[in-house]
């Protein structure tokens, strides 16, 4: 199976931030703080077209990961994760199809997937070599406001069915983020619980300390 065939899946644990498209020359820095507040996995999500500086970027967070142990994953373009040297790419149903990112990335590539509430889109992600896959929104969100809803049931049902990572993505905060690792997820995916906080670091540390201790086991 992928969990067991990928010595990266160790690392797929824990806190999981998204960054934000608005924090500009920040970027760097916020990402530092949420890494040292504990997050285990960085998603660099930056739907513009400006080719040149999404890489800069990418470069940036990459080193920024390494120094720290942790996870870099970029969203959606296969390609600037190749050229950044990224550890994967996160794809949904829009995004490039799972073997065309596997064929660009390699076998040790970590690719996610997006299932949003659907566990059947889950299996066969699984199926056909997935790293981990996503469901949400678990609690209603101010950055997707639109989102489908993917109740901590199905959290649940996730964990007992599929045998790699689950990250639950959405809405997710301190206040609130015990209960997605609770029901069965692996990661909590965090945007604005994290990068909306007074305190990047503190924010990062409150969600962190609420993972389950096993991990992705």
């Amino acid at each position: 199976m992928p969990t067991e065939a990928n010595p990266l899946h160790t690392g797929l644990a824990g806190l999981y931030v998204i960054t934000p498209a608005d924090l500009g020359a920040q970027l760097e820095t916020m990402v530092g703080q949420a890494l040292d507040g504990g997050a285990r996995v960085v998603q660099y999500r930056d739907k513009t077209t400006d080719h040149s500086r999404r890489l800069s970027e990418a470069r940036a967070l990459v080193s920024l990961c390494q120094e720290h142990g942790a996870l870099l994953i970029i969203n959606d373009d296969v390609e600037l994760a190749r050229a950044c040297g990224a550890h994967g790419v996160h794809i949904g149903l829009e995004d490039s199809p799972l073997r065309r990112a596997r064929e660009r990335l390699g076998a040790d590539a970590i690719i996610g997937v997006s299932c949003y509430n659907r566990l059947d889109l889950a299996h066969e992600a699984q199926e056909q070599g997935a790293d981990y896959v996503a469901f949400g929104s678990v609690f209603p969100s101010a950055t997707k406001p639109e989102a489908v809803h993917a109740p901590l049931s199905l959290l649940s049902r996730a964990r007992s069915e599929l045998h790699l990572p689950i990250a639950a993505i959405g809405g997710i905060t301190e206040q609130n983020a015990g209960q997605v690792f609770h029901a069965g997820a692996h990661m909590a995916a965090v945007i604005q619980g994290v990068f909306g906080a007074t305190n990047v670091r503190a924010g990062a540390a409150r969600i962190a300390a609420t993972a389950r201790p096993e991990g992705c086991t």
